[in-house]
């Protein structure tokens, strides 16, 4: 199990991770060796010693009636009862688009709808609920999550292209979800994360800039925006003021795991905080097979997160 998203739904910790298999397809800067398929859920009431309740198949590419393949890390949002799944998967045309599954409960099963979300693309859905009546979808990531193909939410059709290291970097997105959470409210807008001299990060600092695994929590009333390096393996954050930011960087919170790709989430349960993420140590080092891991998180007296080192 990889890329878990992590909620607190009715007192108990839910995990929603992608689910990796031993594919036979060589390794590849486009991902075709992540080639998921599947989705369990997961539940505790003490990530760190308690029992993990494994509560099955909650959703597989067959389901889906527009799949293609790869159905990579999702997420799970609540509202008014109804628990909506949010998944990457590519399309009959191998393109990634995001799809919406639902249940009456937050451990599935979860029932797909018959189309993705208009106007959606790329990958790693993470979704807030920002406490006001307000959800917010933030996604992307580079390579072989296509987010390079798009500018302005349309395909480019030159396809892919990368900007000069000395340029702004390619930002993840977020969009307001709709009331009946199916479909984008609004146009996507970029995620503009800035140095400590209130700059766009650029495309050269890829130990700084984002490259995929979106998650956003709140903390002491500001926004924490934290996402994967890809290439370089860390996990860093910025904040800001609003769902939309700006947000400026503020550091790493996970150093290199072993494995090539570091995908997480932040939670708060019962009075502590919690970063899920994944290595693949116990596959010895194959970084398609990977496999979940806790830590408890810090804040100093500041709000600014405590490195966690990633091969203690």
């Amino acid at each position: 199990m990889a890329d878990p998203a992590v909620h607190v739904f009715n007192d108990r910790l839910y995990i929603y991770p992608s689910h990796d298999w031993e594919s036979g397809i060589p390794e590849n800067d486009n991902g075709d060796h992540f080639n998921m398929k599947d989705y369990h859920v997961f539940s505790t009431d003490d990530p760190m010693k308690g029992e993990i309740v494994d509560h099955g198949l909650v959703l597989t590419t067959e389901d889906i009636p527009w799949a293609g393949r790869q159905l990579w890390d999702c997420d799970v949002a609540e509202k008014d009862g109804k628990y909506y799944m949010y998944f990457p998967l590519k399309d009959q045309n191998d393109i990634f688009r995001i799809g919406v599954a639902i249940s009456d409960r937050p451990e599935g099963p979860f029932i797909p709808q018959p189309d993705p979300m208009r106007g959606s693309y790329s990958i790693d859905p993470a979704v807030l609920n920002d406490g006001d009546g307000n959800y917010y979808m933030y996604f992307g990531g580079l390579w072989g999550g296509q987010l390079q193909r798009y500018r302005d939410n349309k395909a480019l059709e030159s396809g892919a292209t990368f900007p000069a290291d000395n340029e702004p970097s390619i930002p993840a997105r977020v969009a307001r979800l709709s009331a009946d959470m199916l479909q984008f409210a609004e146009e996507p807008k970029a995620i503009v994360i800035l140095d400590e001299n209130g700059q766009p990060l650029t495309a050269g600092d890829n130990e700084r800039r984002f490259f995929e695994a979106s998650w956003m929590h709140k903390y002491n009333g500001k926004y924490y925006f934290s996402y994967s390096t890809g290439d370089t393996h860390r996990l860093c954050y910025a904040v800001g003021d609003n769902p939309y930011g700006p947000f400026t960087y503020q550091g790493v919170i996970l150093t290199p795991v072993v494995g090539w790709t570091t995908h997480h989430s932040i939670v708060e349960y019962r009075s502590k905080w919690y970063l899920f993420h994944h290595d693949s140590v116990p596959s010895g080092g194959r970084t398609w097979l990977r496999s979940l891991k806790v830590c408890e998180l810090e804040y100093d007296a500041d709000g600014k997160i405590v490195t966690i080192e990633g091969l203690d």
